[in-house]
This record gives structure tokens, C-alpha cells and sequence, in this order.
């Protein structure tokens, strides 16, 4: 099992271009400087900011979700502006000395939306006092409409004369966060990502709709490689597949708006406002229809298309046959109709709909519920005839709690028309069930490297072993340049210190010794780190790179244990001294004297307190800050975990080809699917993992685990007492 318990961003991040064969592969790259957990408390601290408008509105928790992501858009979008203007004015022609102005044009063709002054956020919080910050922002929403056709009427305006003046310059004011001002990378994509989260968390949505984690979006985009021609979403929801559809061609140093033409479905008007914020402070222009795609189409003179990507509502009921028995798009027939003239089950309707708006080269990602892949009936029919055409190209397996608001499985469908003859009687089953990362006790998602490595198994499916190569080749690399990067000389010197003060002070030569083998070891990893050479991209030559790595692997591994165990050997010296200290105080016979002694030893504590606390900062550029979770750091720890990431590979396919590998992939041909009532549900076949003895297990951080589910559970639980508590108060009247 590959579960990494430190990581997401599906993105407070910038992109990491890992060159594969003339494509990148999109993955997010945590934000140089700063943490995963210090984003995650700002976005915290704006949730907690927005709420204040409803508590000081009258707006109902469903109705001030516009004007907060009105906000969020507006900072995302000065954010993405403020960057690409200082690419801009270097480019900028001049003529007599005099630099033309900037135009919307020029934003545009670098993915970002351009905002005259009045609609520029630093201009908005220096609002002087006395003019009104809600004129103000519905002034700059207007001038933002008025640039931009296709978010006329769209932006929340006249919402912002309900707010209270004060509080709404309050929430501007935190939404101008320094550590904000100075974001790189994505970051405001994660925020704008979070707060979509947050709102679909509250509204809970029905009907089988949800958010759809980044995590999964950038899979199906990093398998189905959008790069050029037409996009469709029937089910678009917030637009999320278009914007990591725009990164991956951007990976490309391509224009997205150039490649790529954006069409979408969506039957409620908020989120069809939504999708198009989302397009627009991407720099992207799309074409979003409302409409309920079972009954409608409004983009079928646009087709066919060369991509589908769509998460759309599970196990929907109720639809009306009657109003879709001529329907072009149903080209295997409906899949069941009950005897209301009803279909019970609209899975099969959603795939029937992906494969026929497909060109005969195109390619489609889709998530669905899991229980579609083997449904019985008419279901079963219209798979069987799907799977006949040959198209069906992967299935991917998705363990629960991947969705924010559900706890469902799911499994990613694969079309491609385009599949060489030689594969088209096959189906690549992969199980990915027991790959994820834990980020909190409800939410699982796909780490970047687990998502390249899965994104990894697809090209040997499709016989692109060279970017196979080169991704093992990338991680090695990064390994190797972890391991010689890896400089012990301020913890040596940290340690050193610490020990000699407490051997002096507690006549002790334990630590000494501790001090002397710690040194000697470092030195001899050093040695071997600096006997690493580079690895060719040749899979025989990766993987003797790989044998020759393991074993200086373990000593990285013995030597955070033994940092670790230093660490807390010099705790346990000052805990010594202290105790020594208290004898020694109680030991005097006169006030004077206690005192005296009193602050002489509490002067040499102190002193210890601070070699103890240079000993824990030299550590963290080796064995990690203590304080992230969610993101492998320090040197030792990432070249053990990006050699783990090329062994997950080369040990499951050390000759850069596939093969089946049991509990993960297997290549499945239509008689086998035949057999198995043409089921596609890919545990069926790939079988069980075996049981492998798990070496990396982190007792703390399972302990750590526990204690946050501990913690989410009782919260739960005093939530649940102070509604029970407040019903039983009404019900006495």
C-alpha cells in the first residue's frame, strides 16, 4: 500500500513541470517558504473573517455565499493581475522614451484577467474614510463587467449594500493579508478552491452533486492530456475541470485560450455564475449553457468534441424517459424504464452522452459512482455495448472519502476513440484504492508524486516507457541531490555545544560519547551521499542506480533515529540539571543562600534551554520541521521518501514495462470481461495486495492521527449536545 501521511496541495501551489516525452506532467509544487499548515491557517482565518457577514447581514447562509466568493474573486484576480503586469512592462514597446499603456489584451494572452484602478484591491482597502466601501466594490465589480462580455450581470453587486459598512471593510482589510500580498505560485487558487469546499461542505449537496476534489480533476486531466482542440463539461459545475485543463497546457508554455475551447452545462444559475468568475480570473473564456443536460443540449453544433471531463450526479432517479426516447445522444439505448415511464438510474444516460459527443480521436475522463461499473439490467446492456466499441480505455478504482462532502468510493472512467487497433479488445484495470494520503481525519486525497506515479502506469499501458524512465530518473535525482545536499555542519556544532555544557555541569560523558558517534556517522553518510552519481534514462541503469541508493537509504534511516535519539538524550541531560538544581537549592540552610543559588542555577537552566532549542531549529534542515505534517521536509526525510517514490515504481515494473501486478493493474482483455458479466470494476480483477510489512510505519504519526480524529469526534459530539440542548429548550417552550 503507497498511503502517504505527509503530503496537497491539491495547491496552495505553484506547478512542477516534469518533462516526460515533449509533455509535462501537471502536479502541484509546495510554495517555496512557506508551509502547508501556515496557508492552511490563513484560509482558516478568511473562512472565519466571511462568516462575519452573514452574522452581521440578513443574508441566509445560502445567500451570502455570492458576495464572500465576490470577494475571494476579486483578491485572486489582483493577485494573478499583479503578477503578470510585472512580466508585462519589461515586454512593453516604446516609442520617443515613452512606453505604451497596458492593455486587456496583454492580460489575456497571459491567463489573467486585467482590472482597471477602481477595481484594484489595494485601492479598495485604502478606501478613506467616509466613502463607502460597498459603492465602491460594486463600482469595481461594474468595471470589471464592463471589460469582460461574459461576466455581464454575473458579479455580485447590489449584495454589498446590505452589508454593514464596517464590517465589510473589515473582511477587505484581512483579505489583504501580508503573507498574501507576498503569495507565489497558485496560491489564491487553493484559497479560491478552499472556499468552494467550505460552502459545499454547508450546503451538502444533494442529489448526488458535490465539488469535485482538485485531486481527482488533475488525475483525469494528467491521463486523458488535453492539449488541443474542444472541452466539453456537461456537468460543469464551478468550471473546475477547464482551469487544470488551462494548467496542463500552460505546462506546455502554451496560451490555453489558443489551444483549447471551453464548453460547459449546468442547470443552476449561481453555479453557472460561479464557473464563469472561475474562468474569468483564470484568464479563460468559455461558453457555460444553463440547462439540465438529460433533456437538453445546447452545445451539439459544436461537436463533436476532442475531450469530455465530467463529474456528474450520481444514481439520479425520476429522469423522464418519454422526453428522451429520440434523443441522438443515447446511441446503446436507455438504460432502464420503469413502470412510471421513468429511468430509475441516470448513470448509464450520463456515459451514453460522454461517448457520443467524442470525435474519432477523442478522449474522456469521467467520475462515477462505483456501483455502475457492475449494475445488472439494462445498465449491464449498455455497458456490455460500450465496452463492445472498443473504446473503453481505463478504469480507475478511487477509495472513499476522497469528496469533501461524501464519503463515497468512486472510479474513473476512461474513453479513447483513438486507441490503436491492438488495444482496442482491452481494458486497463487499475486499483488505486489503497493509494492516498490522509490530509485530515475526513479528507483522503492523491499526493503529487502518488499522483505521477499512477499517471506513470498509464504511459506504460500505452507504451511511452521513456517517460517512465524519466520519472524514476527525476526522482532519483532529486534524491540524490537531497543526500549530498544534506549538510550537518550547524547541528554538529548545535549538538557539540549542548553536549559539552551538560558534561561540564553534570560530570556525565554519556552525552560526549552520544556527540562523538553522531559526528562520526554523519561523516560516514556524507561519504556515501557524495559517491552517488547521476542515473542515465536507461530502466537497467535506473535500477542499478536504485540498488546502489537503498543502502545509503538506510543509513539515512538510522541516522534520524539517531539524531532523534541525541535529541532526546540532551532532554533528558537538562531535565538531569534541573533536578540537580532543585537538591541543590533545597540543600541551602539560609534564605540568602537560596537565593543566591537560586539564580545561579536557574541562569544555567536557562542556559541549557537555549542549546537545547539551537539543537531543534539545526534539525529541521535534516530531519524535518516537527511542526508540518502534511509536507515531507528535511533533507534526510526527502531523500528517503523520493527513493521510496522510484522503488514504488521499479519494484512493480523494473523493466519499464507493464505488467500485471497483484492488488494494482491488470491488463484485462473482452473475453475476460465477458466471463465477469463485462463488469469494470477493477478490483474484480487486479485480486488482493498482499500483505507487505510496512518498515515506514510512524507510530507518532499514528498516534497523531488518532488524536485528531479524537478531537474532530468530541467537537462532534458538543456540536450535537448544543443542538440537542437547544431543541429540548424550544420543546419546553
Amino acid at each position: 500500500m503507497q498511503r502517504l501521511e505527509t503530503t496537497r496541495e491539491t495547491s496552495l501551489f505553484g506547478w512542477l513541470s516534469v518533462a516526460t516525452n515533449g509533455y509535462s506532467l501537471a502536479i502541484p509544487q509546495e510554495c517555496r517558504g512557506r508551509s502547508v499548515e501556515q496557508i492552511n491557517n490563513i484560509e482558516k482565518r478568511l473562512w472565519g473573517s466571511a462568516d462575519t457577514l452573514r452574522a452581521n447581514s440578513n443574508f441566509a447562509s445560502n445567500e451570502y455565499f455570492m458576495p464572500v466568493m465576490g470577494l475571494i474573486f476579486l483578491r485572486h484576480a489582483y493577485s494573478r493581475f499583479l503578477k503578470v503586469r510585472d512580466e508585462i512592462i519589461p515586454t512593453l514597446p516604446s516609442r520617443g522614451g515613452v512606453v505604451r499603456d497596458l492593455t486587456k489584451e496583454d492580460f489575456s494572452r497571459r491567463g489573467s484577467i486585467y482590472l482597471r484602478p477602481e477595481a484594484q484591491f489595494d485601492m479598495l482597502v485604502s478606501l478613506p474614510e467616509g466613502q463607502s466601501a460597498a459603492t465602491a466594490l460594486i463600482a469595481a465589480m461594474e468595471s470589471i463587467e464592463g471589460d469582460y462580455e461574459t461576466l455581464k450581470g454575473l458579479l455580485p453587486k447590489q449584495e454589498y449594500a446590505e452589508l454593514d459598512d464596517e464590517v465589510l471593510r473589515q473582511v477587505l482589510r484581512i483579505f489583504n493579508d501580508p503573507a498574501l500580498q507576498r503569495a507565489d505560485g497558485d496560491v489564491f487558487g487553493r484559497i479560491y478552491e478552499y472556499f468552494l469546499t467550505q460552502f459545499a461542505d454547508q450546503k451538502a449537496h444533494d442529489n448526488g452533486e458535490f465539488f469535485t476534489p482538485v485531486s481527482i480533476v488533475e488525475t483525469i486531466v494528467n491521463v486523458i492530456e488535453p492539449t488541443r482542440g474542444k472541452v466539453i463539461d456537461p456537468a460543469c459545475g464551478s468550471g473546475g475541470m477547464f482551469v487544470q485543463s488551462a494548467h496542463f497546457v500552460e505546462m506546455q508554455k502554451a496560451n490555453p485560450n489558443e489551444r483549447l475551447t471551453f464548453y460547459g452545462m449546468e442547470k443552476n444559475p449561481t453555479t453557472i455564475r460561479l464557473a464563469k468568475m472561475n474562468l474569468a480570473v483564470h484568464g479563460l473564456e468559455g461558453d457555460i449553457q444553463k440547462a439540465i443536460s438529460y433533456y437538453e443540449d445546447p452545445h451539439k453544433d459544436h461537436g463533436p468534441f476532442d475531450y469530455v471531463m465530467a463529474n456528474p450526479p450520481f444514481n439520479v432517479d425520476e429522469i423522464d424517459a418519454e422526453k428522451m426516447k429520440d434523443d441522438k445522444r443515447l446511441s446503446f439505448g436507455l438504460p432502464g424504464v420503469n413502470k412510471g415511464g421513468k429511468v430509475s438510474n441516470g448513470n448509464y444516460i450520463w456515459m451514453s452522452f460522454f461517448h457520443s459527443y467524442l470525435s474519432p480521436r477523442g478522449r474522456a475522463g469521467i467520475v462515477m459512482s462505483s456501483q455502475a461499473s457492475s449494475a445488472g439490467g439494462k445498465e449491464a446492456d449498455v455497458r456490455q455495448a460500450l465496452v463492445k466499441t472498443g473504446d473503453v480505455d481505463i478504469m480507475i478504482a478511487i477509495r472513499g472519502n476522497f469528496f469533501y462532502t461524501r464519503t463515497v468510493p468512486c472510479e474513473l472512467w476512461f474513453f479513447d476513440k483513438a486507441k490503436p487497433d491492438h488495444m482496442r479488445d482491452k481494458v486497463l484495470m487499475l486499483d488505486a484504492r489503497h493509494v492516498f494520503r490522509k490530509v485530515t481525519r475526513k479528507v483522503y486525497d492523491f499526493s503529487p508524486e502518488q499522483m505521477r506515479n499512477l499517471t506513470a502506469i498509464t504511459w506504460l499501458y500505452r507504451g511511452q516507457t521513456d517517460r517512465f524512465t524519466a520519472l524514476v530518473q527525476d526522482y532519483l535525482e532529486t534524491a540524490r541531490a537531497e543526500a549530498e545536499g544534506a549538510d550537518f555542519t550547524d547541528l554538529l556544532a548545535a549538538v557539540d555545544a549542548c553536549a559539552a555544557f551538560f558534561a561540564t555541569h553534570l560530570d556525565d560523558a554519556t552525552v560526549t560519547e552520544a556527540a562523538q558517534r553522531l559526528r562520526a556517522d554523519c561523516d560516514a553518510f556524507a561519504m556515501a551521499a557524495a559517491d552517488l552519481i547521476a542515473a542515465p534514462a536507461e530502466i537497467g541503469a535506473l535500477n542499478a542506480r536504485l540498488s546502489v541508493m537503498q543502502p545509503v537509504g538506510d543509513k539515512a534511516k538510522a541516522l534520524i533515529k539517531e539524531i532523534d535519539a541525541a535529541a532526546k538524550l540532551l532532554q533528558k541531560a537538562q531535565e538531569a540539571l534541573v533536578a540537580k538544581s532543585e537538591r541543590q537549592i533545597e540543600a541551602q540552610t539560609s534564605d540568602a543562600a537560596a537565593k543566591r543559588v537560586t539564580a545561579d542555577v536557574r541562569k544555567v537552566a536557562a542556559e541549557g534551554k537555549k542549546l537545547l532549542a539551537a539543537v531543534a531549529d539545526a534539525r529541521v534542515a535534516l530531519t524535518g520541521d516537527p511542526a508540518v505534517q502534511l509536507v515531507v521536509t528535511g533533507s534526510l526525510k526527502r531523500f528517503r521518501y523520493f527513493e521510496g517514490q522510484a522503488h514504488w515504481l521499479l519494484s512493480r515494473f523494473p523493466d519499464g514495462v507493464l505488467r500485471d501486478v497483484q492488488g494494482l493493474v491488470k491488463l484485462v482483455d473482452h473475453a475476460e470481461l465477458a466471463a465477469n458479466d463485462y463488469s469494470l470494476t477493477p478490483g474484480r480483477y487486479v485480486g488482493v495486495a498482499p500483505e507487505v510489512d510496512d518498515d515506514e510505519f510512524d507510530f507518532k504519526e499514528a498516534l497523531r492521527e488518532i488524536h485528531l480524529e479524537l478531537d474532530g469526534l468530541n467537537l462532534e459530539a458538543a456540536e450535537l449536545a448544543d443542538v440537542i440542548a437547544k431543541n429540548f429548550e424550544e420543546l419546553l417552550g
